[in-house]
Formats: C-alpha cells, sequence, structure tokens
C-alpha cells in the first residue's frame, strides 16, 4: 500500500496551535503584573471596606463585631451624613456643567486661534496641576471678607461682598467656584483632543452644503461629532467633583457649623478623627454605589445618543 500525504492544512495544524498557546501565554504573562496590582490594590481593598461597613470595628480595637445593617441605618438617620450627602449634589451639580461647558468654549476659542496656542493651553491648564494645599494661601487671601480682592472689586461697584468661606449661606457656593477653575482646564484639554480629531474636510463639505455661519458648523459637525469626547468628559468631570476633598479640608475643613462637610471628609472626619472604622466604611461603600449608579445611568441612557465616527 502507498503512503497517503495528509492535506498542507492538517499538517501544519499542530505548529499553528502550539503558536497560538505560546502567543496566548505570553499575552497572560504580559498582563499578570496588571491582574495583580489591581488584585492587591483595588479589588482586595474594595472587598475588605465592603465587609468592614457591616461590623462595629474601631481603629486600634483588639476584635470586631458584625452588626448587620446598623451602621447604614445610622446613617439615614444622622443628619451629618444627610448634609454631607446634600452638599456634595450640590457640588456635583453646580461645577459638572459648568466646568464643560467652560472647558468646551475654551478649547472652541483655542482651537479657533491663531496665534498663542500653546501659551494658552499652559495657562489654562495651569490650576490641573497645581497642589490644592498650595493654592489654599491664594483662596484665602482672594475670598477674605475685609482685605480680599473679591470683595475689595465688589466695594468699588458699590456692592457689599459676603463672608465667602465663613458663611453658611456662601461656602458652598465659593467651593463650586474653585471647584470649577480646578477643573475646567483638564476638560479643556480633553475637548482639544476630540476638536484635533474632526477632520477638516468635514466643515468644507458642510461649507459646500450651505452651512455658512460658525454656529451652524458647531451643531451640525462639531457637536455630532464630539459625542464620544463629551461622554468621557462628563463622566470624569462627576467622578472628580463626586470625590471632592482637598478644597474642603484645606480651606474649610467642613465649617461653619459642617455647612461644606462633604461624602469623603465626614468619612474621614468619622475613620481619622473618631477612629469609627465600621462607620467610616460604611460612608464609603454609599459613595462607591453613588458612582455606579451615575456610571449605569450614562452608559444606559448618554451612550446610545453618541454618534461614534
Amino acid at each position: 500500500m502507498s503512503d497517503v500525504a495528509l492535506p498542507a492544512s492538517l499538517a501544519t495544524a499542530p505548529a499553528k496551535e502550539r503558536a497560538g498557546h505560546g502567543e496566548a501565554l505570553a499575552a497572560w504573562l504580559l498582563t499578570l503584573p496588571a491582574i495583580v496590582a489591581f488584585v492587591l490594590m483595588l479589588l482586595i481593598p474594595t472587598l475588605a471596606v465592603v465587609a468592614i461597613a457591616f461590623t462595629d470595628y474601631e481603629l486600634g480595637a483588639p476584635a470586631l463585631r458584625y452588626v448587620g445593617l446598623a451602621n447604614f441605618a445610622e446613617l439615614m438617620e444622622d443628619r451629618g451624613f444627610v448634609t454631607s450627602f446634600r452638599n456634595t449634589a450640590f457640588f456635583v451639580a453646580v461645577t459638572t456643567p459648568v466646568s464643560i461647558v467652560g472647558g468646551l468654549m475654551l478649547a472652541l476659542l483655542i482651537e479657533g486661534g491663531t496665534r498663542g496656542r500653546a501659551f494658552f493651553r499652559a495657562v489654562f491648564f495651569l490650576p490641573v496641576v497645581s497642589l490644592m494645599v498650595a493654592m489654599a494661601t491664594a483662596f484665602q487671601y482672594m475670598f477674605h471678607p475685609t482685605i480680599g480682592p473679591v470683595n475689595a472689586a465688589l466695594r468699588a461697584l458699590g456692592i457689599v461682598g459676603p463672608n465667602w468661606l465663613g458663611s453658611s449661606d456662601s461656602v458652598m457656593w465659593t467651593l463650586a467656584i474653585i471647584g470649577v477653575w480646578e477643573q475646567v482646564g483638564f476638560n479643556m484639554v480633553l475637548f482639544l483632543a476630540g476638536l484635533t480629531a474632526i477632520s477638516r474636510d468635514l466643515y468644507a463639505a458642510a461649507e459646500v452644503d450651505g452651512v455658512r455661519s460658525a454656529w451652524s458648523r458647531f451643531w451640525t459637525v462639531t457637536w455630532p461629532l464630539l459625542g464620544p469626547t463629551s461622554l468621557f468628559v462628563l463622566t470624569i468631570t462627576m467622578i472628580r467633583s463626586l470625590r471632592v476633598f482637598d478644597i474642603v479640608a484645606t480651606l474649610t475643613q467642613g465649617g461653619p457649623n459642617k455647612a461644606s462637610e462633604v461624602l469623603l471628609y465626614t468619612m474621614y472626619t468619622e475613620g481619622f478623627t473618631f477612629f469609627r472604622m465600621g462607620y467610616s466604611a460604611a460612608i464609603t461603600v454609599v459613595f462607591l454605589l453613588a458612582v455606579v449608579v451615575l456610571m449605569l445611568l450614562q452608559t444606559r441612557v448618554l451612550d446610545r445618543r453618541v454618534h461614534y465616527g
């Protein structure tokens, strides 16, 4: 009997299979450091916080006791927590739209300009790289009720300025203004990246079709193609606003009369001032749930309306 030759595809199948296994092994080896870092630095600490939220653990205590939902029940009755949650929601509601619109307007102005683009990018991005701890002194001086330049300018106009950081009525508005100053430059850079990715040919085609004015070109070409960038900017801005902590810790410490307490500052004081780690962990869980809910709403509602071109 003569030997029957195998098809070439069957002969090379083991070699291809071995090559595929080698590529898969290389991929896992390259991914392993990121997986280990994710598990050790994010997943395990998050699970530990969730577990501690159902206990009465206090920092330094030799033991802990499972208390179920007692910490969350206390949260619902804690006026301080309700105030910090309301202040956080107010901060997000003010800083998010203003910093997004401001960042988009700055990006459009810089992109449409012909001179000084790099200079203005650096100037408006400067707040992003500035340490809020270092800027706290400047803001305390600017918003000082008697010697601050803000109230001095208002007095020149015949207006009596408020005690910006010392009044319960104005402190959250002042922190929101600082929050917008801190975030608008970051949003500007993101929108600049989105504007750069839009082909100039589309504007030329729109002009041929009769879209002449800059306003019409913005709504016809720019805004629809900025959809993915806008969704990303909205997500990042809301997360950054939700985790507001540094400006409260450096400027007001939650005062006056807890009028500027926010979720993360309440979590910090409960955990590291009063050493109630179980209660602080419960606040953290509520914070994480708020972030997850907002992200799900954005991805399910807004992502369907975004055009990915």
